[in-house]
């Protein structure tokens, strides 16, 4: 059987097997041991454990778990519901700024839990019913929310990023820095959306209320006395030092992302057993099963997709994939333009963990020989798969979203979301036109690399 056989033959085994609903690191799993008893020598299979176990012991796949520690830590606590009051006050005047306020809170929430649903799911039960409150319409409050979520993967601690640095072997804390720098552009142009939304549906409240006589929350707000700000701010500063001393930590030179991940674990536990007295053992066992659960689940797909990659790369499946899609002759960027195009169909049915797992072993080495830096084009990318957590049809955040408000009618919510789907697009189209915006700032701090 020739080698286009054998991929096109792993592919549809693979769906196959997913679609049944299997869990995806099970359907991974199944379909390299198939392969494998099928394809390869029966000895291949002893070193399936040792493989799995090898490719998982790696010191920096320790910082998941630990970063998931600290990410629980603060969405179990009453923290996110402290960080959006405190934006939402010092932000509510301004045209648009409870949407902004949205914005900012979930991108300092992703920033500190490094999850796009926790995110979701913590600074939406907040804001959604808030804005809905103030006369947004649903689909618009619950657009930002799932928007702003999906920097949980872009900005450090990004669990995505720290997969794409081990597969394609680039340095944690350049990635980590070079998502700064887009992450601020994705923000700049949700905020600018939310201004510009905001204005036309105040226009729209205005001539209901002109020619109705009816009148919307949208066109009134309650004031927020200087007092009454600045008493939010004590609860939320200490979590904003324990970001800052992380990043610091993290881009100093001072820890590496295994200690970082640690001592920020350690400290988030501590500021919430300090902060919101939870530090009983009934209070405390919710944040540590949240993390097990979660950190078990990425584990097994980590594992299952490395032995997945592993089966192709040994039936040549891989190499022949990247051989022929250097063998198109394409431009550089028409073959950039190819592969994040694929890269959005699979993020139709798969989490970016296993969109980057699988797809790493065939696109990089192509997109390294075209001349294309690898932690611009994971920034990129990561970019990509932010898009397809909000993409129909199966957008993982528009169900956490449905989950927090269950009464917004999920046609709302999908034409809530494109809009930002736009957004990211063209935020993609800058970084590709300017990539200067994702590099300037590690080379600044770490220096330029030599290719």
């Amino acid at each position: 059987m020739s080698t286009g056989a054998v991929g096109t033959a792993y592919g549809v085994v693979t769906l196959l097997m997913m679609f049944t609903g299997m869990p995806i690191a099970f359907a991974l799993g199944a379909t390299a041991i198939v392969f494998m008893l099928a394809l390869m020598p029966m000895a291949a299979l002893d070193v399936v454990t040792q493989n799995v176990y090898e490719e998982l012991a790696s010191i920096t796949l320790l910082s998941i778990p630990l970063f998931i520690l600290k990410g629980a830590a603060i969405g179990r606590t009453r923290a996110g519901a402290d960080l959006y009051g405190a934006v939402h006050a010092w932000m509510h005047r301004i045209p648009g700024g409870l949407g902004m306020a949205n914005v900012f809170a979930c991108a300092l929430f992703a920033a500190m839990a490094g999850s796009s649903p926790a995110t979701c799911s913590a600074i939406g039960s907040m804001g959604i019913p808030e804005m809905r409150s103030r006369g947004y319409s649903g689909g618009f409050a619950s657009g930002i929310i799932a928007a702003g979520g999906t920097l949980g993967i872009l900005l450090p601690p990004s669990i995505t990023m720290i997969i794409y640095a081990v597969v394609a072997e680039q340095s944690l804390g350049r990635l980590f820095l070079a998502g700064v720098g887009p992450a601020l552009l994705l923000v700049g142009l949700f905020c600018a959306y939310c201004a510009w939304r905001f204005r036309l549906e105040f226009q729209r409240a205005q001539k209901a209320e002109r020619r109705q006589g009816i009148s919307s929350a949208i066109l009134h707000y309650e004031p927020v006395t200087m007092a009454q700000r600045f008493r939010l701010l004590p609860r939320v500063l200490p979590f904003l030092l324990l970001l800052t001393g992380v990043m610091v930590a993290l881009y100093g030179g001072l820890a590496t992302p295994s200690e970082t991940a640690g001592l920020g674990a350690l400290l988030a536990l501590a500021l919430v057993g300090t902060i919101y007295k939870v530090w009983r053992p009934r209070q405390v066992a919710p944040i540590l099963a949240a993390t097990l659960r979660e950190s078990t689940m990425l584990m097994f797909i980590i594992g299952m997709s490395l032995l997945y990659a592993y089966v192709m790369s040994y039936l040549h499946i891989s190499q022949s994939a990247a051989q022929w899609i250097v063998g198109l002759h394409a431009s550089r960027w028409l073959l950039l333009t190819l592969i994040l195009l694929m890269v959005v169909v699979l993020g139709f049915f798969l989490p970016p963990v296993s969109i980057i797992l699988m797809t790493a072993p065939v696109i990089l080495p192509p997109l390294h020989s075209a001349g294309f830096d690898l932690v611009w084009f994971g920034v990129v990318m990561t970019i990509v798969m932010e898009m397809g957590l909000i993409h129909p049809p199966v957008g993982l955040n528009i169900f956490v979203i449905r989950n927090v408000a269950p009464d917004i009618p999920l046609r709302d919510v999908v034409l809530g979301v494109l809009p930002f789907v736009a957004l990211m697009t063209l935020a993609v189209v800058v970084l590709c036109v300017a990539p200067r915006i994702a590099m300037w700032f590690p080379d600044f701090l770490l220096g330029a690399r030599i290719s």
